[in-house]
C-alpha cells in the first residue's frame, strides 16, 4: 500500500472543523493540556537565561552585565543548582500559568466573539480580538502563577538573598521554601506581588496573543489560512509574541521581582505604585530594564517552543477527541 507524504505544516495545523464538533468541556481540557505541554517546553529552553534576568532585576549592583552574572552563576553554583535553580517551581509556574492561560484564552475567545456578533466562531476574530482574549485570560492565570513564581524567583537569587542578610540559607529546595514561608509569613506571604503580576499580566498578554496573531497573519501563504504557516512559522510568531510581550511590560516585571525577593517577613507589602516610583527615584530608569537583553535572548526561542508544543497537541488531541 502506497503512503501519502505529508506536509511539515501538517502536523499543526488544527482540525477546525472537527473541533467546531467538539463539547465545550472537551475542547477546554485539549486547550488545558496544550498548555500543560508547552509550559514545560518553555522552561526547559529559557530557565538558564531566566535565572540571569531574576539576578539582575533583584541586585542590580551585585553584577556588571549579563555575561558576568551568568558566568558567576555557573562557576559557584553550578548547572543544576545555579544556572537552573527553581526549575521545579518553574515548571509547576509555567505548567499552571499556561495551561489555565490556554484553556481560559479558548473559552474568552468565545466570549469575545460573541460579545462582538460573530456567533462565537473564534476563527473570524481579528488581531485585536484574540489580543483582548488574551488579557481575559491572563486574569485567571495570574492567580495561580503568582504563588509559584514567586518561590522560583526566590530560589533563584537564595545565594544573593543570603550574601546580602534576606536569607540565612545558599541551599533549600522548593518544598522547604515553601513551608518556610508559609511559616513565617502566613498564606498571603505565597501572594506576595500579586498586584504587579496582574499588572504585568493582563497588558502583557493583549501583546502576547497580539504580536503572534499578527505574525501568522503576516506569514500566511496566499489563499491559505493563518493555520498553514507550518512549524518555522509558528516558532516565529510565538517568538515575536514573546518578545512584544516582554518590551511592554518588562518595567512591571522588575517590580514584580523586587516586591518577591527582598519583601521577606510579615511586614506590610510595599504597594505596586509606590515601589516603582522608588526605583525609578533612587536608580533611574535604567533599573527598570536590567536584565531586558538575556530575557530577550531567552524569550524567542523558549516562547517559539511554546507555541509549537500547543499547537501539535491541539492539533493530536482534537483528532482523537474526533476519531
Amino acid at each position: 500500500m502506497s503512503q501519502v507524504a505529508v506536509e511539515p505544516r501538517e502536523l499543526i495545523t488544527p482540525a477546525l472543523n472537527q473541533k467546531e464538533k467538539l463539547p465545550h468541556y472537551v475542547d477546554a481540557a485539549i486547550d488545558f493540556i496544550g498548555g500543560t505541554a508547552g509550559g514545560i517546553a518553555n522552561v526547559y529552553v529559557g530557565q538558564p537565561l531566566d535565572t540571569v534576568k531574576v539576578k539582575l532585576q533583584t541586585f542590580p549592583t551585585y553584577y556588571k552585565n549579563a555575561w558576568h552574572c551568568f558566568k558567576q552563576t555557573y562557576t559557584k553554583e553550578g548547572i543544576a543548582r545555579g544556572l537552573y535553580a527553581g526549575t521545579g517551581p518553574a515548571l509547576m509556574a509555567n505548567i499552571a500559568e499556561n495551561a489555565v492561560l490556554f484553556a481560559a484564552y479558548g473559552q474568552c475567545q468565545k466570549l469575545v466573539a460573541f460579545g462582538v456578533g460573530k456567533s462565537g466562531k473564534v476563527d473570524d476574530l481579528n488581531v485585536v480580538e484574540n489580543a483582548l482574549s488574551g488579557s481575559c485570560a491572563a486574569v485567571f492565570s495570574s492567580i495561580v502563577l503568582c504563588p509559584t513564581e514567586l518561590v522560583k524567583c526566590r530560589l533563584q537569587a537564595m545565594r544573593e538573598m543570603a550574601v546580602t542578610g534576606l536569607s540565612e540559607k545558599q541551599r533549600i529546595g522548593p518544598y522547604q521554601l515553601t513551608r518556610q514561608i508559609l511559616q513565617e509569613e502566613g498564606y498571603r506571604g505565597l501572594f506576595k506581588g500579586l498586584s504587579a503580576t496582574f499588572a504585568r499580566e493582563v497588558p502583557g498578554y493583549f501583546f502576547f496573543f497580539g504580536g503572534y496573531e499578527i505574525t501568522k497573519a503576516f506569514l500566511t501563504p496566499p489563499g491559505k489560512t493563518k493555520d498553514d504557516v507550518g512549524p518555522l512559522g509558528t516558532v516565529l510568531a510565538g517568538g515575536v509574541g514573546g518578545v512584544s510581550l516582554w518590551i511592554a511590560v518588562f518595567p512591571t516585571d522588575v517590580v514584580k521581582s523586587r516586591i518577591q525577593v527582598q519583601c521577606v517577613g510579615k511586614g506590610a507589602t510595599p504597594p505596586f505604585f509606590g515601589t516603582l516610583i522608588k526605583i525609578f527615584k533612587e536608580e533611574g530608569i535604567g533599573a527598570l530594564y536590567r536584565g531586558l537583553g538575556p530575557n530577550l535572548l531567552r524569550t524567542f526561542p523558549s516562547t517559539g517552543a511554546l507555541f509549537l508544543a500547543y499547537e501539535v497537541t491541539k492539533r493530536n488531541l482534537t483528532n482523537l477527541a474526533s476519531s
